[in-house]
């Protein structure tokens, strides 16, 4: 399966306020982007957006 680049459907600043709540933000300013964080990290990241936008819809 080929991976998609460029734009996605969360914006940067979005991942970044994300990144910071949960503590990884260092990590992805220290070490050039989100492709340093960890797998679980990064899934935290993915339920922590999903569950900001189920708030949002209610």
């Amino acid at each position: 399966m080929a991976r998609r680049r460029g734009g996605g459907i969360m914006s940067d600043k979005l991942k970044m306020e994300l990144a910071e709540e949960l503590g990884v933000a260092n990590i992805v300013r220290a070490e050039g982007g989100f492709g340093s964080v960890s797998s679980r990290d990064c899934g935290n990241l993915v339920r922590l957006a999903i569950q900001k936008a189920e708030q949002s819809m209610i």
